[in-house]
């Protein structure tokens, strides 16, 4: 048993109590920040003459080999330690004797394990803003493409008004530079540096804990040592916006799902995003999005998780915030990978443009439209709304579209129907006079793909 402590302890940990108290299962994947954070701070030391130079820079060498070889795979973690600190104290002091052992110097675990894993979230927070960077390129792209693309709009999931792919497409783009943004903010607040909080309430070294702060990239120091030690919000934060990121994945994917259907054929997935039956050598199946959508549940999971264990936990540090971590860090691989994947699925997608169409022409969806038609030639809107729906009932017991009506079985129902209806209640028409901002008409969706356009131009991919 590899512990940092033990002096005043008469007897061994039973093997149970220790394996169950013990982290380096876990947290050695923060491995590289531990060391990011214990070679600022033994510089630190040495600046203030805690330490000599010499020893300073010889314990800031030694980590750098340690993490090298780590790295390229020269040294192996040994899960015989009880966490990644104990691990990297004791192949330092194997290494460079006593003066090893002077790297804990005015740290206690709990300000380093706070700063390692909030560097370790920043760094995910970042690699999260840059894969939506990548979603929101190929979104547009499909924008672009799709702007007379002609679908149907549906509420209830029930065919509604005609739109565009564009303009669909346009919403989830909104979704995700919300997410984006919320990131951006999320890192912004957790930019602050818990390192030199001590155990809970600092130390008597003269450490400078500014230097400290803008060596590892913080904005600022933490304000309260209690406060820094025992601070989650911002892990509590990310896996919020997480929760928020895969809500809008999962429902892209149950529309990727919808559409690839045989009753809908919107789409055909690509070959290397699909999967097949073992049993039914017709199936080709939209795994990566159903997947994508079952596993919006482990990331909601995490949040709960974090949430349920920090409610009731008294200042300052409790090991039960060791919990902070396993659920937290499968939470970002699964956000990560869901993300990489769905962009892949998504930007290899074709997307069946007469199905589409079709499908907008038989769901009535210009009914508004004729009604609008009829109000325009002077009748009262809710005669007009009750003719439509008159014409609509006729048409499905004819299994027709309002448009493949004559201008003879259209007057029937109302003499103000004339030769321009057809025009008017086309879909291309349905369409492209609807130009107020945010709808899906040619002029406005022009205008929208170019607020995208600056808006990812403007923005860093990082930012």
């Amino acid at each position: 048993m590899a512990t940092l402590w033990g002096g005043r302890f008469e007897k061994e940990t039973e093997q149970a109590v220790y394996d169950f108290n013990a982290s380096i299962r876990f947290d050695k994947r923060l491995l590289k920040e531990d060391i990011e954070g214990s070679i600022v701070h033994v510089r630190m030391l040495g600046k203030q003459g805690i330490l000599t130079p010499e020893e300073s820079d010889q314990i800031e060498d030694a980590l750098r080999t340690i993490r090298e070889e780590v790295a390229d795979g020269r040294l192996m973690v040994s899960e015989t330690y009880e966490d990644v600190h104990s691990f990297v104290e004791a192949t330092l002091i194997e290494r460079i004797g006593d003066t090893g052992k002077k790297l804990h110097t005015g740290r206690s675990r709990n300000d380093q394990v706070a700063l390692d894993m909030r560097l370790y979230t920043r760094n995910h927070v970042d690699e999260t803003i840059e894969h939506l960077y990548e979603l929101l390129q190929t979104l547009l792209s499909l924008m672009e493409a799709h702007q007379d693309t002609i679908m149907p709009g549906f509420t209830h999931l029930q065919k509604a008004q005609p739109t565009t792919l564009a303009h669909h497409l346009g919403a989830y783009f909104e979704m995700f530079r919300r997410d984006r943004e919320r990131l951006g903010d999320i890192r912004v607040r957790m930019n602050v540096c818990p390192l030199g909080s001590g155990a809970l309430a600092g130390t008597t070294y003269p450490l400078d804990r500014a230097f400290t702060a803008k060596e590892l990239g913080f904005t600022e120091a933490s304000r309260n040592s209690m406060d820094g030690v025992s601070d989650r919000d911002y892990l509590i934060e990310y896996l919020s916006a997480l929760s928020i990121l895969m809500m809008h994945l999962s429902r892209f994917s149950e529309e990727i799902i919808i559409w690839n259907s045989n009753e809908y054929r919107f789409v055909e997935l690509d070959d290397a995003y699909s999967t097949g039956s073992s049993i039914m050598p017709q199936k080709k199946n939209p795994d990566i999005a159903e997947l994508v959508r079952g596993k919006t549940g482990r990331v909601y999971g995490a949040l709960m998780s974090l949430l349920t264990t920090m409610k009731g936990l008294p200042l300052a540090y409790n090991k039960d915030m060791q919990e902070d971590k396993e659920l937290a860090f499968d939470a970002m691989d699964t956000a990560r990978d869901c993300l990489v994947l769905f962009g892949g699925m998504l930007s290899t997608t074709t997307f069946q443009k007469d199905v589409m169409c079709r499908s907008a022409s038989k769901g009535f969806t210009n009914a508004t439209d004729a009604a609008d038609y009829l109000v325009k030639k002077g009748v009262p809107f809710r005669d007009a709304h009750g003719i439509i729906g008159r014409l609509v009932l006729y048409c499905m017991e004819k299994d027709c579209a309002i448009d493949d009506l004559s201008i003879q079985e259209l007057q029937r129902f109302s003499e103000a129907f004339e030769d321009d209806v057809y025009e008017a209640i086309s879909m291309e028409t349905c369409v492209n006079e609807r130009l107020t901002q945010g709808a899906p008409g040619k002029g406005a969706m022009e205008q929208e793909i170019r607020f995208c356009k600056e808006y990812l131009a403007k923005t860093n991919r990082n930012e």
